[in-house]
């Protein structure tokens, strides 16, 4: 009888185990954008990502540490040209990264740059074949103040970072190392990379990106704003007296219209634009792709022409409370870069 007892409770033993694992698993970050956006701090109200590795491999580009700035150069051209860099606050930054700090867009795996009211700082994740030793040392050799525990800030400032190269960013004014997820952090103001370094790993980023992170799969690049900062940028509060005339007459025929709660543009893999829009419920979200759907389809007062003359819409979809709108950018058209600053008609508020 013992025996019965023992084997029925360690058999509901393990059933807990793998009930838990398996919830945990369900729980963890299932994309590169869901990892990275977990790591951007809670109050994040704007985030772009750029997965540098996939873009190098969509593109064909062989590139590492020591590869030439010429070849670098080439390879920003083709992913302008494909619309896939524009997500990135390193671009011009890049030859003086590849001379001088030992990693650029031609080696990094991704970066996610964040902005907040509180500040801005650029999340970079590393290759496993860095050095973080060698790293730090190189980040001394260039003038960066080497902070007393190896987890805190490399203090610049903007005086140095014309005596390393031209056209640096202000972001890289100060930075940080984190050995444990092979990042680099980088902002301008030292106080507040200090408070997200401090936080990295504690949360799970901004929530209210949540939805519209999870949806958007794994881009090759991505905006996700929240939902106040699309009700603000994207409005046609932008667009001069005629085109808000002209916006609001189409928004009045296209039907209900609510205020979008999170957003997120993206290039995937296949070339395609995913538009991704979060409701404050499923009823909304129902209306939404019908209203939304007819206003991608139609003019683009503001923007000039119709959206037509930038893409076709494929597919619109409503499931829970998040709206997916799958558009198939025309040939030469930068729907991305040119449609995540407003005012968007399809996306205002």
């Amino acid at each position: 009888m013992r025996r019965r007892i023992a084997v029925v409770t360690a058999l509901v033993v393990v059933a807990a185990l793998v009930i838990g694992g398996l919830l945990w698993w369900q729980s963890q970050p299932s994309s590169e954008l869901e990892r990275a956006v977990a790591l951007a701090p809670v109050e994040a109200e704007r985030v772009t990502f750029t997965d540098w590795s996939g873009i190098r491999e969509e593109l064909g580009a062989d590139l590492n540490p020591d590869s030439s700035a010429d070849r670098v150069l080439d390879f920003l051209n083709e992913g302008y040209e494909a619309d896939l860099t524009s997500t990135s606050a390193l671009l011009a930054s890049t030859e003086g990264l590849q001379d001088n700090f030992g990693f650029s867009p031609a080696s990094l795996e991704w970066e996610l740059f964040s902005q907040s009211a509180s500040g801005a700082v650029v999340i970079m994740s590393l290759p496993e074949s860095t050095d973080l030793d060698a790293l730090a040392d190189r980040f001394e050799d260039l003038g960066y103040t080497r902070p007393a525990e190896a987890d805190g800030v490399w203090v610049g400032g903007p005086a140095l970072l014309p005596s390393i190269a031209p056209d640096l960013t202000p972001e890289l004014q100060h930075l940080a190392i984190d050995a444990d997820e092979r990042l680099v952090l980088a902002s301008d103001t030292q106080g507040y990379l200090a408070q997200v370094t401090g936080e990295l790993g504690e949360g799970d980023g901004p929530t209210e990106l949540g939805d519209v992170v999870e949806t958007s799969g794994e881009p090759l690049s991505s905006v996700v704003y929240s939902g106040a900062y699309v009700c603000s940028e994207l409005a046609m509060s932008a667009a001069d007296e005629n085109d808000q005339a002209q916006g609001q007459a189409l928004l009045d025929e296209a039907g209900e219209v609510n205020p979008i709660t999170g957003f997120a543009m993206s290039v995937q893999p296949d070339g395609g634009v995913r538009v991704v829009m979060s409701f404050e419920n499923d009823d909304q979200a129902q209306a939404n792709a019908d209203s939304r759907a007819t206003l991608a389809r139609g003019p683009a007062p503001g923007q000039g022409g119709d959206f037509g003359d930038r893409f076709t819409v494929d597919e619109v979809t409503a499931e829970g409370s998040v709206v997916t709108m799958e558009l198939d950018p025309l040939k030469g058209q930068y729907v991305l870069s040119d449609l995540t600053s407003g005012p968007v008609l399809f996306a205002t508020c």
